[in-house]
C-alpha cells in the first residue's frame, strides 16, 4: 500500500506561497513592501522568481534553511533538479503582446512528493498548445485573478478552462493593505463570482495528498499569513 507524503502550503501574500514538502520548502514569487505590506519571516530550500519585478523577486527576504547556505534559486525557463524536486520553466509572456509591454514571465512546473504544481506567475495572456502541452496533468494550480498586470477573472476562468487542474488557488489580487496606487482594483470576490463560488470561505492553509485531490475542481482561497 502506498502510502502518500502530506503537503502543506501557506499564503505568505500576492503571489508567495509557502509549499512544505517531506524533505524541501519551496517559496515562490517573494515580493518587496512596495505593495503596501512585508513578507513573512520565512525560509526555504528553493526559491522561484516568475519574473523581475520589485514585487516577485524579493529573494533577500528568504532565508535558506539548515540545509543550505542558501536557497536554490529558479529563476527562468528550462529543467531544474533539486534534492528530489523537479521543475520545469515554461516561458510565457506578462501580456498580450508578445512581452513588449511588460516583459517575460516564467510558468513554474513543480514536481514534488508525487504531486504536479503549476506557478502561473504574472500571466498575461491565455495559453498557447505547446504551452498547454508544457504544463498537462495539472494537480494545483495558482493562478494570477487581480487583472491590471495579469489576466483578470474572466480571463482566469478562461485559462481553468485550458488547463483543467484539480485544485485553483487563485493570487495576485486585490486585498486590504495594498497601496491604492498599486493598480490591482480586482479582488478574489470578483473572480469567485466570475466562477459561481462565492460561498467559498478562506482557509488558513491548505494540507494535501496525491491520494486526497478531488475527483471534481476545487477552488482554494487561502488566508494571508501575517
Amino acid at each position: 500500500m502506498v502510502s502518500w507524503v502530506l503537503m502543506e502550503i501557506t499564503y505568505l501574500g500576492h503571489s508567495c506561497f509557502r509549499i512544505k514538502g517531506k524533505k524541501n520548502i519551496i517559496v515562490t514569487d517573494p515580493y518587496s513592501d512596495e505593495i503596501g505590506f512585508k513578507m513573512p519571516r520565512v525560509s526555504a530550500d528553493i526559491v522561484t522568481v516568475s519574473h523581475h519585478h520589485q514585487d516577485h523577486n524579493n529573494i533577500a527576504a528568504v532565508k535558506a534553511t539548515t540545509k543550505r547556505t542558501e536557497p536554490f534559486i529558479v529563476d527562468g525557463p528550462g529543467e531544474y533538479e533539486i534534492a528530489e524536486v523537479s521543475i520545469f520553466g515554461v516561458a510565457s509572456f506578462h501580456d498580450k503582446s508578445g512581452g513588449t509591454k511588460r516583459g517575460d514571465n516564467t510558468i513554474c512546473v513543480i514536481n514534488i512528493d508525487g504531486l504536479r504544481l503549476v506557478h502561473l506567475g504574472d500571466l498575461g495572456h491565455k495559453l498557447t498548445e505547446a504551452q498547454l502541452e508544457e504544463v498537462n496533468g495539472v494537480d494545483i494550480l495558482f493562478i494570477p485573478v487581480g487583472g491590471t498586470y495579469t489576466i483578470d477573472n474572466n480571463e482566469a476562468a478562461e485559462v481553468l478552462g485550458q488547463i483543467e487542474p484539480l485544485i485553483v488557488i487563485p493570487m495576485h489580487y486585490k486585498v486590504p493593505g495594498m497601496k491604492s496606487d498599486f493598480g490591482i482594483k480586482l479582488t478574489v470576490a470578483d473572480f469567485l463570482k466570475t466562477v459561481g463560488e462565492e460561498k467559498i470561505k478562506a482557509k488558513e492553509k491548505l494540507i494535501i495528498s496525491k491520494d486526497k485531490l478531488p475527483q471534481e475542481r476545487e477552488i482554494v482561497v487561502l488566508k494571508r499569513k501575517r
